[in-house]
């Protein structure tokens, strides 16, 4: 693997950062899917990838360049994943999940048709089951990795496979509900886009607080203030507009491009609210898969 710090020495964290990234690249989608399934959401997997790899980043001095890549990061991946469903309240049906029976039940295969569905319908199930379901039925990881992965033992997880395939045998497909906002968001959020379009940078200034942060995904984290992040858009010469959305029920800004005699939504950007001001953006314009992942994607 090429040594981040060989790449920029003595440079600009973001500068080392994104040299891990690229050697990792390849990797991302998957990271990123795992993640979405796990969390729910394909803008929260997003999140959970970049803590992911920040994480990676900083033991990569830690790390056994004999042994492969992709376990290590989804071992990260899950530790960050189940973090984030404890904090956002369901640490005691994690723990519950944990539970491992004293006898070992058959791992029945996948209910047919199912297919993809079982990424979407995973999140009903318990953080244990979810995640030994996706890693076997989705990545088609072996019993002993997963074991490894979920910090189980072989029997564990046959269980929690067991218990998982039956209930989404019996689990309907129903859409993703939509986010509920209130009317100050979807006003701003209005605002946001008009302004957007008309190319009114000043406009838009004002609608964002002095110490606003932005992420333009595996590109900046840092300052809005400090970033050249309208200008970018300024010079863009292929055809593009915003427009209000939602991308799995969550309200969002989503970029369009023109297709032929069409308008094709190609990424999105997801605002943060507080006091009636914009105080976070973040743009995933450079991580295609987010969008490609998510479950719908609707324009209002």
């Amino acid at each position: 693997m090429e040594n981040p710090a060989d790449i920029s020495a003595g440079g600009p964290f973001e500068a080392r950062y994104l040299a891990f990234l690229e050697t990792i690249s390849n990797l991302r989608p998957s990271l990123h899917r795992y993640c979405a399934r796990m969390s729910g959401s394909v803008l929260d997997g997003e999140d959970l990838v970049q803590e992911t790899l920040f994480e990676a980043y900083r033991k990569l001095d830690t790390y056994d360049d004999s042994r492969p890549l992709s376990p290590w990061l989804f071992r990260i991946a899950h530790n960050r994943s189940i973090d984030f469903l404890r904090r956002r309240g369901v640490r005691e049906e994690a723990e519950a999940a944990s539970i491992e029976p004293d006898f070992v039940l058959p791992v029945d295969p996948i209910g047919a048709g199912l297919g993809r569905a079982v990424e979407h319908l995973v999140t009903c199930l318990p953080p244990k089951e979810r995640a030994c379901v996706l890693l076997k039925d989705v990545f088609d990881y072996t019993l002993e990795e997963i074991a490894e992965l979920v910090g189980s033992t072989v029997g564990g997880v046959k269980a929690a496979l067991h218990r998982g395939r039956a209930k989404l045998t019996r689990f309907p497909e129903n859409p993703r509900p939509s986010s509920e906002v209130g009317p100050d968001f979807t006003k701003l959020l209005n605002l946001y886009v008009e302004r957007f379009n008309r190319r009114d940078w000043d406009g838009l200034r004002e609608l964002i607080s002095a110490d606003a942060r932005l992420q333009v995904a595996d590109g900046f984290a840092g300052l809005m203030a400090n970033a050249p992040y309208f200008a970018n858009y300024d010079r863009l010469t292929a055809p593009w507009r915003m427009a209000v959305g939602s991308v799995d029920g969550e309200p969002v800004v989503i970029s369009l491009g023109r297709d032929k005699e069409a308008w094709k939504p190609l990424s999105f950007v997801r605002l943060g609210i507080a006091d009636g001001r914009i105080v976070e953006v973040t743009d995933y314009a450079h991580c295609p898969w987010v969008l490609a992942a998510a479950s719908s994607v609707a324009l209002v």
